[in-house]
């Protein structure tokens, strides 16, 4: 019989857990969306085009995406910490090795490729599958509070990286975000237990004289992810929600993460300003993403999604005309920023409503997937515009359109009310 480790505080570890895994979130979204650091400082070291760097970024983002519904698998059968943990070395492996970097394929193998599998793993596949492991009361802004995480960490960690780039060069940058993965790497092994029962205690809000958990999904974690597709994707739900999360990609981490700090660089904005300013947009996405899951749990997920989509859309379309003094800038970071990845709640809880507990994370995964090929597009597109036309203009307007077009998509999303299922073992 499995020895069962005592940890303190009760249920209230589970708090523990969902803040380590916050940590984690935060410093694996950072590093996903280094490329739009980096994309200056190697187009000034190797004389390299934005559409080569936006390439490397885009298959990153890409992966990061198609990871996820493989890595909800993997987590149901091989373990969350192990899993954690090999995406958190593979992490510290690639981007150490993007110090030695010389040639764009080599750009594209380690921040593309490797990068992007392992992020992928470290993604919001990994909260929605602790929020449904270790709580049962308040998922709604616990799912909120784990996805300001991928977002606020996509943008805070951009001005100390730009400020490094400037200071150290952009090898400083990269050195810096492997010591980071490595660090997180004892904390995941040593304070997230793998269920809630092998600490000796039931998911948090849940009845401690309640049954054990349901077991989740065994085998092959690939068949596994294929199956849960196969199955959702026969539901008019499934391409809803893959259609909306499609253009939330399109209109966050793949352009605006990507391409904004060099967008504010050719409007004569300097880079550490424009990175200080998308850490803003952080600091405000953490208030309204954490906002969002409240509301989630009190009212119709379809109608908030159908505001967030349309007021991002409105934003997107509002920047390229402003002047882009301090005043118009700042409004733009207010308004986008409350909105940055708000949608994340409400879609998680159409998830869980149409495919149950122990499909959905999977299921979600695939939804993200959707999120990063949106994402992978977007990045491209505004390389390959800004080289050809020589600025962004048409790239924010493109983009603002699909976020008027997902706000209508959302109000046609069915819900569907399934019985109760015990949390994922």
């Amino acid at each position: 019989m499995k020895s069962v480790v005592k940890r303190p505080f009760g249920q209230k570890y589970a708090f523990v857990v969902a803040g380590v895994i916050f940590v984690a979130l935060l410093a694996s979204a950072g590093s996903r969306a280094t490329p739009g650091v980096l994309m200056l400082p190697l187009e000034g070291a190797f004389g390299w085009d934005r559409s080569t760097i936006s390439l490397a970024a885009a298959i990153g983002i890409f992966l990061y995406g198609l990871t996820g519904p493989f890595a909800a698998a993997l987590m149901q059968t091989f373990g969350v910490r192990r899993t954690l943990i090999c995406a958190l070395l593979l992490m510290c492996v690639s981007t150490g090795l993007s110090a030695f970097m010389t040639t764009p394929w080599q750009f594209i193998a380690t921040w593309g490729v490797l990068s992007g599998v392992g992020s992928g793993a470290v993604a919001l596949v990994l909260g929605a599958t602790i929020v449904n492991r270790w709580f049962v009361t308040n998922r709604g802004l616990m799912m909120g509070l784990l996805t300001a995480s991928t977002a606020t960490g996509t943008l805070i960690f951009l001005p100390g990286l730009a400020a490094l780039a400037t200071w150290g060069g952009w090898q400083a940058v990269v050195i810096t975000l492997s010591i980071i993965m490595a660090a997180l790497v004892p904390l995941a092994y040593f304070l997230i237990p793998e269920r809630p029962e092998d600490a000796g205690l039931v998911p948090y809000g849940a009845d401690p004289d309640a049954p054990p958990a349901a077991a989740a999904p065994q085998g092959n974690a690939f068949a596994n992810a294929i199956n849960a597709l196969v199955e959702a994707s026969k539901t008019k739900v499934f391409w809803y929600l893959f259609a909306t999360f499609f253009i939330c990609g399109f209109t966050t981490n793949g352009l605006i993460g990507t391409h904004m700090i060099a967008f504010c660089g050719d409007m004569g904005i300097p880079e550490v300003q424009a990175a200080s300013m998308l850490a803003m947009m952080g600091l405000f996405d953490l208030i309204g993403t954490t906002g969002s899951g409240w509301l989630t749990d009190r009212f119709d997920p379809r109608k908030l999604l159908f505001i967030y989509y349309a007021f991002r859309g409105l934003s997107l379309i509002y920047l390229p005309f402003t002047d882009f003094s301090f005043y118009s800038l700042s409004f733009f970071v207010v308004l986008y920023g409350l909105d940055w990845i708000a949608t994340v709640p409400p879609t998680v809880k159409l998830a869980n409503e149409a495919f149950g507990d122990r499909r959905a994370p999977i299921v979600f995964g695939w939804i993200a997937a959707g999120h990063q090929l949106g994402a992978a597009c977007a990045a491209f597109l505004g390389g390959y515009m800004r080289t050809v036309q020589g600025n962004y203009f048409d790239a924010f307007i493109i983009a603002g359109s699909t976020g008027l077009i997902a706000a209508v998509l959302a109000l046609m999303i069915g819900r569907q009310k399934r019985a109760a299922e015990p949390a994922v073992a």
